[in-house]
Order: structure tokens, then C-alpha cells, then sequence
């Protein structure tokens, strides 16, 4: 699975999160560890890790979680 800069974010029942601007590499695999989704580019936004994705396209990723557990977890 790969997940591409700019790609809309959605969480299990649909709310659109933000947009990858952010991917974090293992350097020794080059596996994606976690990507960071932001609303505003002012804002900091949140790192998700792959284990979250249910579905990715180029262009939108869909989650297997919600916002309010993504929120508890950080």
C-alpha cells in the first residue's frame, strides 16, 4: 500500500480528517511508519500509523477507526 502527499483522509464513518502532508519512512526498510493528516496547514495536525488504513487510493485513504479513538491514542 502507498500512500501519496495531498491525499484526502477519511475516519470509519466518513468524516474527512484533513490531507497527508507528511510521511515518516523506516530508514532501514522504507516502509511507511506513520503519515501526518492536517486540516490546516497552520495547524500541526496528527501522525496516524498504516495499521489504521482499511482503504487507500492515490487520492483518499479511509481508516478502521474513528476521530475520538485517534484523538486518545495521541
Amino acid at each position: 500500500m502507498e500512500i501519496e502527499y495531498g491525499a484526502r483522509v477519511k475516519d470509519k464513518n466518513g468524516k474527512v480528517l484533513g490531507k497527508v502532508n507528511n510521511i515518516i519512512r523506516d530508514s532501514w526498510t522504507g516502509e511507511i511508519s506513520k503519515f501526518q493528516v492536517t486540516a490546516d496547514p497552520t495547524e500541526a495536525g496528527f501522525f496516524i500509523p498504516p495499521k489504521h488504513i482499511d482503504k487507500a487510493t492515490p487520492k483518499e485513504i479511509k481508516l478502521k477507526v474513528t476521530l475520538e479513538k485517534l484523538q486518545k491514542e495521541t
